[in-house]
């Protein structure tokens, strides 16, 4: 399928996040991307990139032009006036970041009551706070899903397409909000699941991923579901293999669920924990480059300032390639846990005896 400009210049949401930072107070920006992807997400990011504003999450999809403003009769005035709806915080007079999300998708009264908030920074004549930010949030109308923008509404605002992410992107993503390290470890081995579907010609070629020429497909994977997939892998110990077959299928999909339990009985490759936090230089050594990633995945998710001795001990018996593959995981500008690895002796030294891993980076 070929590409349209907008596509081949879509913003990663760090960057779309960015440009809503920078202008949002004059300009309203539609994020547009793939189900699943993260685009209601960036809501929190904003609010704690500005920690005085409140943030507001209007769902435009679940609403009626009566729940944006009711007439009420002003007894002093002699007239109709229009009162607002709360949840849109034009009342408390401060600042707000006020997310439409689901914009194409709302009926056509709702779509024009909120074309003036959009452009105007006004609730039905009533002005927002002047620093209050306003952007929107809907699919790709390529996917499908009833997202529509008439010309008169689009010409109002900036529409942005955003980026499905990479395995490469979603990963220290995955590690920093503790997923859990197989289901990381699978998306490492599997980056097709994060394809964008206008880049495969045949639905059948990747039965993962949403594809509307597919058909009826209610469950597949995306970033959204490879978390919820995650939830469940977490208490797999507790589940009947039938339970949990069924509870995956329900979430990722049926090629999405198989893949993945055909991928969890690596997991008996791999040392326990307590192994490495007690006996660093005896502990199992997996033998498959799979168990290799899902022990660094895991190391990086969950480890603590009282084990960092014990593991990186333990890492220099890895091959060298989990060796670098743990390293560049700590070198992530994003990763958590960063200063906590760096600061340690041990991490200096085996920086000072692997300086060629990073010769690349330099060039």
């Amino acid at each position: 399928m070929k590409k349209s400009a907008q596509t081949m210049y879509a913003n990663s949401l760090d960057e779309a996040v960015k440009l809503i930072s920078e202008s949002g107070k004059k300009v309203t920006y539609l994020m547009r991307g793939h189900t699943g992807c993260g685009k209601t997400s960036t809501l929190k990011t904003l609010g704690d990139t500005f920690p005085t504003h409140k943030p507001i999450y209007l769902d435009c999809m679940s609403l009626d032009l009566g729940d944006l403003w009711v007439p009420v009769h002003d007894r002093e005035k002699g007239c109709i006036t229009m009162v607002p709806n709360e949840s849109l915080g034009v009342h408390t007079g401060e600042p707000v970041i006020l997310m439409l999300d689901e914009f194409p998708k709302a009926n056509k009264s709702v779509k024009s009551g909120l074309l003036r908030v959009m452009l105007e920074r006004s609730v039905n004549g009533v002005p927002l706070h002047p620093d209050s930010i306003v952007y929107a949030t809907g699919n790709l109308s390529d996917e499908g899903l009833g997202d529509m923008l008439e010309a008169h509404q689009g010409n109002r605002i900036c529409v942005i397409e955003t980026a499905k992410p990479t395995a490469e992107q979603w990963i220290p993503w995955a590690i920093n909000n503790n997923l859990d390290p197989v289901t990381i470890s699978f998306a490492n081995e599997n980056p097709q699941i994060f394809a964008d579907f206008r880049d495969v010609e045949n639905p059948e070629d990747n039965q993962w991923i949403f594809h509307p020429r597919r058909g009826a497909s209610e469950q597949f994977v995306t970033p959204r579901s490879l978390e919820k997939a995650s939830d469940i892998m977490q208490i797999r110990e507790h589940l009947t293999t039938n339970s949990l077959t069924s509870a995956l299928i329900g979430t990722i999909g049926s090629r999405g669920a198989m893949d993945m339990l055909a991928y969890t009985k690596l997991v008996d490759d791999l040392p326990k924990l307590e192994d490495i936090k007690t006996s660093p230089t005896s502990a199992k050594i997996p033998t498959t480059a799979s168990a290799l990633c899902m022990i660094v995945y895991r190391t990086l998710a969950s480890i603590e300032k009282e084990w960092v001795g014990a593991w990186l001990t333990y890492l220099k018996r890895l091959p060298p390639e989990a060796q670098a593959m743990f390293a560049n995981g700590v070198r992530s500008p994003k990763y958590n846990k960063q200063s906590l690895i760096m600061t340690h002796k041990l991490f200096t030294e085996w920086a000072r005896d692997n300086t060629h891993m990073f010769a690349a980076d330099k060039v």
